[in-house]
């Protein structure tokens, strides 16, 4: 199942590539198909198996204005959201999320003493590496388009002091949780204040929503850090859990993602075809 997701996410992320450099009209399901060399009954399983719609209709949710629409009809106010995180713990799309968050004193040491294992997985967005301490996930992310190095010195040298041991089966039951968005998984955040406080806000936004880098400074108390939110939206080091891809701009632009805009599109489009579909 594993393999057969990042199958099906670096079919995706072609699509996207061929979807993007066309002009005009929405492409046909005979062309994709071809491109995707595929015969067009099988490349319209695959969209349905990975996000329970067609090509034609997920097509709209890859196009650029998709966000815009988004900020429009699904626009997530978090002064008013229900809290989940550092308060307690709650739903979060089919996942049962426990947070936990290192003192300021264990940030500053910058992992000294903790072990962390680490080990890489399928996921329906391609390889994705998963770092875990004993109390749970603390850093996820995305290899698809920058590839498994980078990924792996990103989050090394954010707990440059830690003890890193390949050690996947110590996180396997999280990280499966995580990624196959069902069941219990744990998250041991590892970060300033700051960021806390700006991951925390990220937990309160429903899968197929959206909300704004300055919505979510006003929602912590620091309506003019909208640079800093913006900057510690880019740090938060576990994708897909704490759903920095559902933060955009005020014009409806997608802003940055960590692990690259094609990944971040992918996502947003991905839950907003599942949302519709269960409606």
């Amino acid at each position: 199942m594993e393999q057969q997701n990042a199958y099906h996410y670096d079919v995706m992320r072609r699509a996207i590539d061929y979807i993007d450099g066309a002009a005009g009209p929405q492409i046909g399901l005979a062309d994709l198909a071809t491109q995707m060399n595929m015969s067009p009954a099988h490349f319209q399983r695959l969209f349905s198996q990975w996000v329970g719609v067609s090509p034609k209709r997920y097509q709209q949710y890859l196009q650029l204005d998709h966000a815009k629409s988004l900020l429009a009809e699904r626009f997530t106010t978090l002064e008013t959201a229900d809290a989940i995180g550092l308060s307690g713990s709650g739903r979060l799309h089919d996942l049962f999320v426990r947070w936990e968050a290192m003192s300021p004193g264990d940030f500053a040491r910058a992992g000294e003493g903790l072990t962390i294992n680490y080990g890489w997985f399928g996921s329906p967005f391609g390889p994705a590496l998963s770092m875990g301490t004993d109390r749970g996930i603390c850093g996820l992310a995305f290899a698809a388009e920058f590839g498994h190095q980078v990924a792996m010195a990103d989050l090394r040298g954010r707990w440059p002091k830690a003890t890193f041991v390949e050690n996947p089966g110590a996180i396997a039951q999280w990280t499966t949780a995580a990624l196959g968005l069902s069941g219990d998984t744990a998250l041991h955040m590892i970060g300033a204040p700051f960021q806390l406080q700006v991951w925390e806000a990220l937990l309160r936004i429903p899968s197929g929503h959206v909300t704004t880098y300055s919505e979510i400074a006003q929602s912590i108390g620091r309506p003019k850090a909208v640079r800093a939110v913006g900057t510690a939206v880019g740090r938060n080091p576990v994708s897909l859990l704490i759903p920095c891809h559902r933060a955009l701009r005020k014009s409806g632009a997608l802003g940055g993602y960590h692990w690259g805009l094609p990944v971040k599109r992918a996502l947003l489009a991905w839950e907003s075809a599942r949302n519709d579909s269960a409606a």
